[in-house]
């Protein structure tokens, strides 16, 4: 009998499938169909602050008053915190199964304020969204640290409930950050977060949106890193994200340490019934390994468990390309 019971982030999930943040999750009615097909937790599509101040600004009118501009733009961010605090309940009483917020904000104060209030919604655990593309010349790693320390920190300070730091692949130094992320109370990790693509349009001569959705090709990072985090921040809670398609990447992630993973391209893609099937061919593999839990094998081939660890730090192709033509 195989058991897919796991634990991410100090929750406890049926099964290691979570669907991650985005258009996936934006309303009660994805969500139960999600949980009815086997998905073991959901992170609801994030709260932008940035997107909220955006949508205010747009509709200011220059006649108004500053005082009428201002009350506009509360409301507005008053109302669209209203409608996400209002998805957080309605989907709790419909799926029997973690659900998790997410918030990305761009002002100190906002992540406390929403913290909070996602919390009091009922939300088992917040995800926060805190990748900044760094480009500023006169800024360093340890600048970058310090800010998303200070958000986890702030935020902790205010919520019971787990939280979680999606991170984006793009890190210097990928374990030293989350080890400070460990050390200052962060319950896990996402590894990673998949942003916007840019492309560039020949024919108009613009900048365009590259593909939206993950491949395989990307797994291979989420692997390395899954691993090498894995293997020398114990303990650490891990989920893996982009590239996980099937159920091979599932088990491919799990064994490198990841206690759970996100998925969202391969749903959009296939549909909320792929779960169900990733799920199966799991435990049929399981079976076939004589394994009964996945705590038998989360971890067995990441960084610490492997005779030559340096395998997941080689970057280069020097013997592969020496042997070809």
């Amino acid at each position: 009998m195989t058991d897919l019971k796991t634990t991410f982030a100090g929750l406890s999930l049926r099964n290691p499938i979570i669907i991650s943040s985005s258009g996936l999750t934006n309303s009660v009615g994805k969500n139960k169909k999600l949980a009815e097909n086997g998905a073991g937790a959901i992170v609801l599509k994030s709260l932008f602050e940035e997107q909220i101040m955006l949508e205010a600004d747009q509709l200011k009118d220059p006649a108004f008053y500053p005082e009428a501009s201002d009350y506009l733009a509360e409301y507005i961010r008053e109302h669209k915190l209203s409608e996400y605090l209002t998805l957080i309940k309605e989907s709790k009483k419909e799926c029997p199964i973690p659900i998790i917020a997410s918030i990305n904000c761009y002002r100190a104060d906002t992540w406390i304020e929403f913290a909070k209030q996602l919390q009091d919604a009922g939300a088992d655990a917040i995800e926060l969204n805190v990748f900044f593309l760094e480009t500023d010349i006169h800024h360093s790693c340890e600048d970058l640290y310090r800010l998303y320390t200070q958000i986890l920190k702030k935020v902790k300070q205010v919520v019971t409930i787990p939280v979680i730091i999606k991170l984006g692949k793009y890190i210097s130094n990928m374990p030293a950050l989350v080890n400070q992320l460990k050390a200052n109370g962060a319950d896990g990790v996402v590894l990673f977060n998949r942003f916007y693509q840019p492309d560039i349009d020949l024919n108009t001569m613009q900048l365009v949106s590259g593909n939206v959705f993950s491949s395989h090709s990307d797994l291979s990072d989420t692997i390395r890193w899954t691993a090498i985090v894995s293997g020398k921040i114990p303990n650490i809670s891990i989920a893996s994200s982009t590239g996980v398609h099937d159920w091979e990447d599932v088990v491919k992630c799990l064994l490198a340490g990841a206690s759970a993973v996100e998925m969202c391209s391969a749903i959009y893609t296939h549909g909320a019934e792929i779960i169900s099937q990733i799920t199966t061919c799991v435990e049929e593999w399981m079976h076939q390994a004589h394994y009964e839990s996945l705590d038998q094998f989360i971890g067995k081939l990441n960084y610490a468990n492997i005779p030559n660890p340096a395998l997941y730090e080689r970057s280069q192709f020097m013997k592969y390309f020496s042997n070809r033509d």
